[in-house]
């Protein structure tokens, strides 16, 4: 089997740059790399995950409860890993992926409250993309850990994801969830024992060479 990579954050804290710049590097280092990218939006098997974020189903996060939610990120997580990237892992490649089931208990568990409660949907989502679905639990978590002020700074400068091609989704407009997304993000960074990697240094965001830097180097004595 191969390995696993995820990068993960809030939105706005420039996952997809680092991915591009760790995968570069990589793959100069003739490292067996490939890169992915969710929601898988080129897939049909995407179509639930774009109707939610474009508000099809409530123009507020919480209108689809967490376990709903994650069910339409987890049909395309599956479809995208049997259709495409599993056959690279299963031959021994690396995978470094641009979000993953990290997501959903970053954004969905966010949406819950009571700890107990809390605890109730990770396990269940544990248990329905790795044990279920069988998809394969990621060897390393990178948390790009942007607070809320920043990010949401960034998302208004971004206008628009370039890489998708579609306006800001339901969480990106509201900034009270992405600063809820960003305290549960800690909690599950915590729970977890993700690499954190800070991107803030006395009141300024670090620059990308810096925090590309620190991920290649936590990765590498990872590998």
């Amino acid at each position: 089997m191969g390995k696993i990579i995820v990068i993960e954050g809030t939105d706005g804290s420039g996952k997809t740059t680092q991915i591009e710049r760790l995968y570069n590097r990589l793959k100069d280092e003739n490292e067996d790399i490939i890169k992915i990218k969710y929601p898988h939006y080129e897939s049909p098997s995407s179509a639930l995950v774009k109707m939610y974020l474009n508000g099809e189903f409530g123009d507020k996060p919480e209108d689809v409860n967490p376990y709903t939610a994650s069910a339409f990120f987890a049909v395309d997580r599956i479809a995208y890993y049997k259709k495409e990237w599993g056959k690279f892992y299963n031959k021994g490649s690396i995978v470094l992926a641009d979000r993953y089931t990290t997501s959903n208990m970053i954004h969905q568990a966010a949406k819950i409250e009571d700890k107990d409660e809390k605890e109730k949907f990770l396990n269940w989502l544990w248990d329905l993309e790795f044990v279920k679905m069988g998809l394969p639990v990621p060897d390393i978590v990178i948390f790009l850990n942007m607070p809320p002020k920043y990010s949401i700074k960034l998302v208004n400068e971004r206008g628009e994801d370039i890489s998708a091609h579609h306006p800001k989704d339901i969480h990106e407009k509201d900034e009270n969830y992405l600063k809820h997304s960003y305290e549960n993000s800690l909690y599950i960074a915590n729970k977890y024992n993700w690499i954190d990697i800070s991107c803030v240094r006395d009141e300024k965001i670090k620059s990308i060479d810096e925090i590309h830097e620190e991920i290649y180097s936590r990765v590498k004595r990872s590998l």
